[in-house]
């Protein structure tokens, strides 16, 4: 007997893009809150066990007062497991950019995400990709060596390395993301990446485990919570709009960014990350665009044409 497909979910654009925007600020707060606190002197795989396991306790706990914890099955586990190692690789990246980095610095590199993405598909899913995407991605990458200036000291070579390794993760586990929640929903996804990445977490536990004070435990569990909520924010976005055309919606952690920097450390950013960040900005605006165009007015079949 032939087996029917799921209906995939219907498309939202206006609300993915404000699932979106909402998800940036709570993200863009986590992101602080774990420099804040690896400052206070918690370990970071600590603070990333921590960012874990708020959502597992979080999201079970609903569904059981509910009586829907049937809403996690999944017949698609080892792709969460695929999803769960990806995502812990990312974290390791995406937090700890802002460690080696000032906070604005290190999430305009964050924003190489859309340039990745075109080259992934070109290299790993063999789509043709036109001159538009490629001068896009030449010009994203203008504005990285603009804001790393190999050859002066200001960005950490380290630092500059770790942030463009969180563009690079966060544009493979978009993909993976926006698979998924074809067949799962938010709730699902993140459970399974929460539950699947804490026991390696865990098992680092005894190596960096230190007494805290109750203000390092609040900010330990406020992380927790922070992250639990961003990341069902962030999938439900991808499961109602493209990603495409939600990721438009990530440049609006530069704002955050250089608020919190300001405020919390009394950070100002280097003059060539303000002569860097339009560039790169651009770039993944021109793809937005772009791929909007192709998903609009290309049958299918066609959307790989290349233009």
């Amino acid at each position: 007997m032939r087996q029917v497909q799921p209906a995939p979910p219907v498309q939202q654009p206006m609300l993915a893009l404000g699932l979106r925007l909402l998800a940036v600020a709570v993200l863009s707060t986590l992101i602080m809150l774990v420099k804040y606190t690896a400052g206070t002197g918690v370990h970071f795989v600590e603070i990333l066990f921590w960012r874990q396991v708020p959502s597992i306790v979080l999201i079970l706990g609903w569904l059981a007062l509910r009586g829907e914890v049937s809403r996690l099955k999944t017949k698609r586990l080892g792709s969460h497991a695929r999803r769960a190692m990806l995502g812990l690789t990312g974290m390791f990246f995406t937090f700890g950019a802002p460690l080696l980095l000032p906070l604005a610095v290190s999430t305009t590199l964050g924003f190489t995400t859309p340039i990745f993405a075109v080259i992934l598909s070109a290299l790993l899913l063999r789509e043709k990709v036109g001159p538009v995407r490629w001068l896009a991605v030449a010009l994203g990458f203008a504005g990285v060596v603009i804001i790393a200036q190999p050859g002066h000291v200001l960005i950490p070579p380290l630092g500059a390395a770790v942030g463009l390794g969180a563009g690079f993760m966060v544009a493979l586990i978009s993909i993976q993301v926006r698979d998924l929640g074809r067949t799962d929903e938010a709730l699902s996804i993140v459970f399974w990446f929460a539950a699947l990445s804490s026991p390696i977490l865990l098992a680092a536990l005894p190596f960096t485990y230190t007494q805290h004070t109750g203000w390092q435990w609040f900010l330990l569990i406020a992380g927790g919570v922070l992250g639990c909520v961003g990341q069902l924010l962030l999938t439900a976005s991808l499961r109602y709009g493209q990603v495409a055309s939600v990721v438009v919606m990530d440049y609006s952690a530069l704002v955050w960014a250089t608020l919190y920097g300001w405020l919390v450390w009394n950070e100002l950013s280097p003059a060539a990350t303000w002569w860097g960040a339009p560039a790169i900005i651009a770039a993944g605006g021109v793809i937005a665009w772009r791929e909007q165009r192709l998903h609009r007015r290309v049958p299918p079949a066609a959307a790989s044409s290349g233009e």
